[in-house]
């Protein structure tokens, strides 16, 4: 493809992104240039392409000899990076141009306008007149300010109509100089006109869309959007930024979690103002999923547009934050669920090279539709929530998505306190050694045991009968009963546990068998893990096979008979593939319980143990299971064995259904049925 002139040297791939210096201007025009008539942008022509970019090189002219941090590489390195990733070639490139008079006057005033306007044509002297002043506002200018800053305006414009109109599903506009401080009647901050905000009344001008949510990210609190939109119930505007009690630029109370808005605005903007540095994932994530994901659920917006600065990444020293790629990643996919999808990344600040290109990359990434990549466990930090829950609170006068009390630290009760798990799993330990003489499993691995210890529980002839019942399973359910829906008060004298296991157990225990009970339903960690630290599914199958070798292997029992339940059918059909020589040889019986949401788990490999599977399995299922449907060949079902249907659609009662099924089908896998009772039928309907 040749290249456009507007596009600078981007458009060829693989290639570096070169800097475009500034050009003598020959002739001093009016000091403004007259509007053309009121026209759609440039228009798409339709492509496989759903995701768009902007970018030209010409924004480069806008620069610092003084080596400012709002340098012309933020954008070159962020699309050296795109290119380099080969994410460029499955977007679509978006002709860029000047914003137009008309439309910056939707946002700023004809003065603010006329100021950036006249800077192009600013001699030496004028430049060094004015430094001051322009110090004063913490901005510097030159000749190609003014044309850096008519294209970052107009590139946002034109990467929201490709997405409002339909063209494009999202767009990324790398963009600079930045704009959300820049106020409708003053520019500053580094920022000449308010990109975000102009284009976002472009759209309510040019389009059907009306309602339009703006999140800005950027460190600092953008100022000149809320004062855009403070009040405009059309665009509900949300910061999350550093604010120090309204010492952090770009300082005041304007940021605070008080400013709402005002008039048919009020409740229309929301601040989340973090009172000091080192905000991370955990924090920024933990206001998405308390304040910011309810309220803009509940605004329902028809566009969402990004204020991307990346300045609160770790490694800025600007910011002074911990965010990484991954959690602005994480984020963007939340947002991406709104609006139908229509998304568009703004770039805003961001002042160290590689922490800005590699949060782009990774915001990219998800835009053309890859999942983020995973996040070690999270725990917010005290003063973050706090923040939180102030903010919840005043902001659940505006919205009823927003549960302070869910938000409520445990602060300062924090040493005294027990999670409710914690209560209900030492309850059932209780009562497993009460009713049933059962006693706790030690764990030798630390991690384990910090995750399960307590959870693992056995009969005290585990070592002397010759069949063991290995019992596989998560936690039973927990049901509340509220005072009101409205309120979330709990009536606590009619609130219960269900507890799945409680029939089975007293069965097993009556018919003379040793039980192995592992409760898979881990302890939370206190503390965020280390980056890649594993998960759930990894410690449920390390304590499972520990278990195997160490207990049942040695445990002298000739007749094995393994149950799993829910979540806890996976693990233990992981332990079959990783032990098969030793199941295949000592296990009489495989049982799984599922509900409705879940396909019953088959071996994948090897041959042997799959052959083995289907003549040893029992798999209770409810009747309505999608599975059972009639759309499904008798064939596809056959790598199942044997499916016993019951006629019992809640899933925590199936088991309690199928106990007289799962019985008998026990008995006969140990040789232990009446020869004159039948064998039970595949199809078999349990009611």
């Amino acid at each position: 493809m040749a290249a456009d002139p507007r596009h600078g040297n981007a458009e060829v791939m693989g290639m570096d992104v070169d800097i475009a210096q500034p050009k003598p201007a020959t002739t001093r025009p009016p000091p403004f240039a007259p509007p053309p008539p009121r026209s759609s942008s440039v228009p798409l022509r339709p492509t496989e392409y759903t995701v768009g970019y902007v970018y030209s090189a010409e924004m480069t002219s806008h620069f610092s000899a003084l080596r400012h941090p709002e340098q012309p590489e933020r954008i070159s390195r962020i699309m050296q990076a795109i290119v380099h990733a080969r994410y460029a070639n499955k977007m679509k490139w978006i002709p860029i141009r000047e914003v137009r008079k008309d439309e910056a006057l939707l946002v700023h005033s004809e003065d603010h306008w006329n100021k950036v306007y006249a800077i192009q044509y600013m001699t030496e002297e004028d430049r060094i007149a004015c430094e001051d002043y322009y110090e004063q506002l913490s901005l510097y200018v030159m000749q190609g300010t003014t044309r850096s800053a008519l294209l970052s305006c107009g590139g946002v414009i034109e990467a929201c109509l490709a997405v409002a109109r339909g063209e494009l599903k999202k767009s990324f506009a790398i963009v600079r100089p930045p704009g959300h401080h820049a106020e409708p009647d003053e520019h500053m901050g580094f920022c000449f006109f308010n990109n975000v905000a102009v284009a976002a009344r472009v759209v309510q001008e040019m389009t059907k869309l009306k309602r339009i949510l703006i999140l800005d990210w950027d460190v600092h609190h953008g100022n000149g959007t809320q004062r855009a939109f403070n009040d405009n119930p059309s665009i509900l505007y949300m910061s999350i930024h550093r604010y120090e009690q309204g010492a952090f630029y770009p300082c005041g109370p304007f940021g605070g979690m008080q400013s709402c808005g005002e008039g048919p605005g009020l409740g229309f903007s929301v601040n989340v103002p973090w009172p000091e540095a080192d905000m991370g994932d955990a924090e920024y994530i933990h206001a998405f999923q308390k304040v910011i994901m309810p309220i803009a659920m509940e605004f329902a917006p028809e566009l969402v547009i990004i204020s991307a600065g990346f300045d609160a990444a770790a490694g800025d020293d600007l910011g002074e934050c911990n965010v990484t790629p991954v959690g602005y990643a994480h984020m963007t996919h939340m947002l991406s669920g709104l609006a139908n999808g229509r998304m568009v990344v703004a770039l805003e600040g961001g002042y160290n090279l590689d922490a800005i290109s590699a949060s782009a990359l990774a915001v990219t990434k998800v835009i053309l539709g890859e999942p983020p990549d995973e996040l070690p466990p999270l725990t917010a930090s005290e003063v973050a929530t706090e923040t939180v829950w102030l903010v919840a609170r005043e902001q659940s006068k505006y919205w009823k998505s927003v549960d302070p009390k869910a938000c409520e630290p445990r602060t300062g009760v924090e040493p005294i306190s027990f999670s409710i798990p914690e209560i209900l799993k030492a309850h059932r330990q209780h009562y497993l050694y009460t009713e049933h003489d059962m006693m706790q499993v030690p764990l030798m691995n630390p991690e384990q045991e910090l995750r399960f210890s307590t959870q693992i529980m056995c009969t005290s002839d585990l070592f002397e009968n010759n069949t063991l019942i290995f019992f596989v399973h998560e936690f039973g359910n927990l049901r509340l009963e509220l005072e009101a829906s409205a309120t979330c008060d709990v009536y606590s004298e009619r609130s219960y546990l269900i507890d799945f296991s409680k029939e089975l157990i007293t069965w097993i225990k009556s018919a003379g068998y040793s039980l192995l009970d592992a409760n898979l339903f881990p302890k939370p960690i206190i503390k965020p893990a280390a980056r890649g630290a594993r998960q759930k599914e990894d410690l449920s199958g390390d304590v499972l096979t520990y278990l195997w070798d160490n207990y049942v292997q040695l445990s002298g029992a000739k007749q094995i008979i393994l149950i799993g339940h829910g979540s806890g059918c996976q693990p233990l059909m992981d332990l079959m593939e990783s032990r098969t020589t030793s199941v295949t040889k000592s296990v009489k019986g495989v049982i799984q319980v599922v509900g409705n949401s879940k396909i019953p788990v088959v071996p994948k490999s090897p041959d042997d143990l799959r052959s083995w599977y289907h003549g040893h399995s029992f798999v209770a299922l409810p009747a309505t299971h999608p599975i059972l449907g009639p759309e499904v060949k008798p064939k596809d079902l056959r790598r199942h064995g044997h499916l016993v249907p019951i006629d019992e659609e809640q899933p925590v009662k199936v088991v309690t259904k199928a106990l007289g099924a799962i019985a008998q089908f026990i008995k006969e896998q140990v040789n232990e049925y009446p020869e004159n009772n039948a064998p039970l039928a595949s199809t078999s309907r349990i009611s």
